[in-house]
């Protein structure tokens, strides 16, 4: 169990938590959540001791160990892939490391047996003779093959490197398990294992996520971050998100009740309190006013973009030909043959295990990379919008905000700019921001403007949700519900392949395709069975 006592964190004049009280105990999952820059990811750092309090105190129960996933996979370079897993139990490795140095010495002490033979002890108390296989298995299941568990950290791509923090992370049982967004660059096969584990995992569980899906799956509580206090919930996300707006709309129809009734005793009031026969039941009326309280309600500091992509020309029938496609990417055929056509009404999810292969098809329907052979043929009236997952050269630029957009905006009416971009939740002073300097996800937003300026009838999108609080994601998923155009994309976001695909193509390892014009869950029951 942990438990937060009273706690406030502040830097400078900004106080990022206040007053905090809260109990996570064994067995139970925490959704963490709130809106970017809230301080989610900073409260994992205060529970595990990382950064301290201005106020209040976090204890744990005695005894107890507590595991975090790391994000810097740098740290462990010079280690070999096996070793940075087995460091996550910090006890059991020591132990490890000290049997060690003690085996490969030249001379050996009646002490140093002494010692050897408590460790010994030790090391059996805590498993330490599966310890290895354990690892292994942990690596396995997230996807990280056999052959590179004892390679060196720095000779893996950065995708596998944080698999194997996540395994480091998971290993040994931890008491209590802090995960800060533990699906980023998971595959579809780890992240599934991933929430196996999960749910029957005993412990004490605090994650981070800005993926739904897996909120709604893991989580038995969702800890809500918003103005500063966090607010225990039973349930999901989904659960979370219906209550408190339903908690909401009670409070708004409570206060419209009163308020109606503050009128009715105001103006019974205003006409008998001079009349002697009727000054009795206005003094009652007066208090029975007084008496009343209107709930206070709290706007929540989420904030949600307007995501509308709105369709300028109707497409035709046909929005794409792909024929006999081949690609070769480093001596591999990445792409091997691949034939679709694209028609009006189809949204469909791409998947590849590689990222790199779906990029690539991207670039190669928008023209940014060749092709070795087949052919592309786009239907006459389409005007397509691409949102490429690395956006960076759109933003080599020293124009700011309102500058940038104003190039894909015919009017140049500030007043209808400001309009749009605040839908967009950059308002006041933040249009004059250079777009240079922005963070991922005010790029991200700045990219979908752009896209809805263009009205494009046909989107192609790379993982849109990157960088993307779960407040945007929301928007986006329900703007591509409601697009009336036809969709091409890719997403790790469960949810939004979920509900905006009605079609599903898989590029396989061998670089051929898998074409279904079903839902994506039901794609998956397929590849089930």
């Amino acid at each position: 169990m942990i438990q937060v006592n009273n706690v406030s964190l502040k830097f400078g004049k900004r106080t990022l938590f206040e007053d905090v009280n809260i109990k996570f105990t064994n067995g139970n999952c925490y959704g963490l959540i709130g809106a970017n820059g809230c301080g989610k990811s900073t409260f994992l750092k205060v529970l595990s001791g990382e950064i301290e309090t201005t106020t209040g105190e976090v204890s744990i129960t005695k005894g107890e160990r507590l595991s975090f996933l790391r994000q810097d996979h740098y740290e462990y370079d010079e280690e070999t892939v096996i070793n940075v897993v087995l460091m996550g139990n910090e006890k059991l490795y020591s132990i490890i490391d000290e049997k060690n140095k003690l085996y490969n010495q030249t001379e050996f002490s009646d002490e140093d047996g002494m010692r050897l033979a408590n460790l010994e002890a030790e090391f059996m108390e805590l498993d330490g003779w599966n310890a290895e296989s354990d690892a292994a298995t942990l690596l396995n299941n997230l996807g990280v093959p056999v052959d590179n568990h004892y390679m060196k950290m720095k000779e893996l791509p950065v995708k596998l490197r944080v698999k194997v923090l996540l395994a480091q992370a998971l290993f040994g049982n931890p008491d209590i398990l802090l995960l800060d967004e533990p699906t980023n660059s998971l595959d579809l096969e780890a992240i599934r294992w991933l929430e196996e584990f999960l749910i029957n995992f005993n412990n004490t569980v605090i994650i981070v996520s800005h993926d739904r899906h897996f909120l709604n799956k893991v989580c038995t509580h969702i800890a809500d971050i918003d103005y500063g206090k966090i607010k225990l919930y039973v349930g999901n996300y989904d659960f979370w998100f219906e209550s408190s707006e339903l908690l909401q709309k009670q409070m708004r129809e409570s206060n419209k009740k009163k308020e109606e009734k503050i009128k009715e005793l105001q103006s019974f009031i205003a006409r008998f309190s001079a009349n002697a026969s009727k000054s009795k039941q206005a003094t009652s009326r007066k208090k029975m006013l007084d008496k009343i309280q209107l709930d206070e309600i709290v706007p929540s500091s989420r904030k949600y973009p307007y995501i509308d992509f709105k369709v300028e020309k109707e497409a035709g029938r046909e929005i794409l030909k792909v024929e006999n496609l081949v690609k070769e990417v480093d001596g591999k055929r990445i792409l091997n043959k691949i034939s679709f056509t694209v028609l009006k009404g189809d949204k469909i999810a791409i998947l590849a295990q590689d990222d790199m292969v779906k990029t690539t098809l991207f670039n190669i329907l928008t023209g940014k990379e060749k092709y070795d052979k087949g052919s592309i043929e786009w239907g006459k009236t389409i005007n397509y919008g691409y949102l490429p997952q690395d956006n960076t050269e759109y933003f080599n630029s020293s124009k700011n905000i309102m500058e940038w957009i104003g190039q894909y905006y015919d009017v140049k009416d500030e007043t209808v700019l400001r309009g749009f971009l605040g839908r967009m939740l950059f308002s006041g002073e933040d249009v004059f921001k250079k777009v240079n300097v922005l963070s991922g996800g005010e790029k991200s937003r700045c990219m979908m403007s752009k896209m809805m300026l263009e009205e494009p009838n046909f989107l192609i999108l790379d993982e849109p949700t990157n960088h993307l609080d779960l407040e945007s994601i929301t928007s986006l998923n329900k703007g591509l519900m409601k697009f009336n155009g036809s969709v091409i994309f890719t997403t790790r976001d469960y949810e939004l392949n979920s509900t905006v695909a009605n079609r599903v193509i898989e590029i396989l390892e061998d670089g051929s395709i898998v074409d279904r014009s079903i839902p994506y869950e039901e794609y998956l029951e397929k590849c089930k069975q």
